[in-house]
């Protein structure tokens, strides 16, 4: 079993910047690829970025060119920087591993951004 913890969530003004972290419990963390979503009210969770367990990353086109995500395997954790934030960022934001055939999913963290 799989436990994912978010954090680094907050408010931030347009034009701002969060670091999103995600901690993973056990071993696998290294083996498997992680996922972050997010959801806003309202609306249906869309995928944000992926990073393979080789790091090749993958973005959703809303956020290429201002979010970055990455992993750290000695650590146990992945990350979503997020620069240039816009109003439309705001959600709860999840990351995710599917670790043979189940997917584990975080709590989620709130990013708002607002002036």
């Amino acid at each position: 079993q799989v436990q994912l913890v978010e954090s680094g969530g907050g408010l931030v003004q347009p034009g701002g910047s969060l670091r999103l972290s995600c901690a993973a419990s056990g071993s696998m963390f290294r083996l498997y690829a992680l996922d972050w979503y997010r959801q806003a009210p309202g609306k249906q969770r869309e995928l944000v970025a992926r990073i393979t367990s080789r790091s090749i990353t993958n973005y959703a086109d809303f956020v290429k060119g201002r979010f970055t995500i990455s992993r750290d395997n000695a650590k146990n954790t992945g990350y979503l920087q997020m620069n240039s934030l816009k109003p439309e960022d705001s959600a709860v934001y999840y990351c995710k591993m599917g670790v043979d055939g189940y997917d584990y999913w975080g709590q989620g963290t709130q990013v708002t951004v607002s002036s």
